[in-house]
């Protein structure tokens, strides 16, 4: 039993300046770092409370866009009545992701935050994982590996991003709001998640300390025209095989823009860019999406 200490701070300075030290964690729904903590993957000497901070609303954004706080629960944001109106391909995502009972309790943050499910990774009983312990090896390589990355990955790791939130987030072009140490600072979705490279153990772009406060949904007609397919092993409660959310700027039945992301393939959610650019100009009705 490692030693463990728990604090409850009332307001978001003072969770970041109790977040300073590299083995304490902030935990919201607690529905990945538990499970981790359990088997032994993660182990935080303290834990920083962040449910208490006011994070947990949906509102307009100034752009009149939509942000959502990095407290709500995944449920409350699929239902919310903004959400499933101008976002519905984030709604689709959110209900794709996990059961019922779990998106009650996961954060929109913790989402941000999924860790990979690799079989070799979350079971400490094989050494050989570079994410869990940097320098020992990837035995995803040569082992099963039937679930793991075909796009972005290295010799160090071929893990995949399990989130169906995250996917859908690149897609919408979404920014991630954060306050550090040393301010405040946005960061696009497309650029959260990071490639393995040399690091597999770094997930993100978020720095030392840094909390996720909310995110913000751009208003486009992008959002109106948009949708997310999941392909999984069974129809509830598994991670994808591989997803895709699709959306996409119009004018009348030309495209004017997209963004095609696929999940279930990387280390992080994949933007296609140039499939995406190959629809820019073609009509809908002409498309040959073999070609795309």
């Amino acid at each position: 039993m490692i030693p463990l200490t728990y604090s409850r701070p009332s307001d978001i300075r003072a969770a970041v300046a109790a977040g300073g030290d590299e083995n304490t964690y902030f935990i919201g729904g607690g529905t990945n770092l538990i499970d981790l903590m359990k088997a032994g993957v993660e182990k935080p000497t303290r834990l920083v409370d962040v449910n208490h901070l006011g994070l947990d609303k949906i509102e307009a954004a100034k752009d009149g866009g939509l942000r959502i706080g990095a407290g709500v629960r995944n449920t409350d944001a699929a239902n919310h009545p903004a959400v499933r109106k101008d976002y519905p391909l984030l709604s689709q995502a959110f209900l794709a992701g996990a059961s019922a009972q779990l998106r009650n309790m996961a954060t929109v943050g913790g989402n941000l935050l999924q860790r990979t499910r690799c079989d070799y990774f979350v079971d400490t009983g094989f050494d050989h994982c570079n994410k869990r312990k940097p320098g020992s090896g990837c035995a995803a390589l040569k082992g099963w590996n039937r679930t793991h990355a075909i796009l972005g990955a290295s010799e160090h790791c071929v893990a995949v991003n399990p989130s169906d939130m995250n996917v859908a987030l690149v897609a919408l072009d979404a920014v991630i709001n954060v306050q550090g140490p040393n301010g405040d600072r946005q960061i696009h979705a497309s650029d959260f998640h990071r490639l393995p490279g040399d690091h597999p153990e770094i997930d993100t772009t978020l720095k030392h300390g840094e909390l996720i406060t909310s995110v913000d949904l751009p208003k486009t007609s992008a959002t109106q025209n948009a949708c997310y397919l999941k392909l999984r092993e069974r129809n509830s409660y598994a991670f994808a095989l591989v997803s895709v959310a699709v959306a996409l700027n119009l004018s009348g039945r030309t495209v004017q823009s997209g963004r095609i992301v696929i999940g279930g393939v990387a280390h992080k959610p994949w933007f296609a860019e140039d499939a995406s650019n190959a629809l820019n100009g073609k009509s809908l009705e002409n498309v040959d999406f073999a070609d795309v």
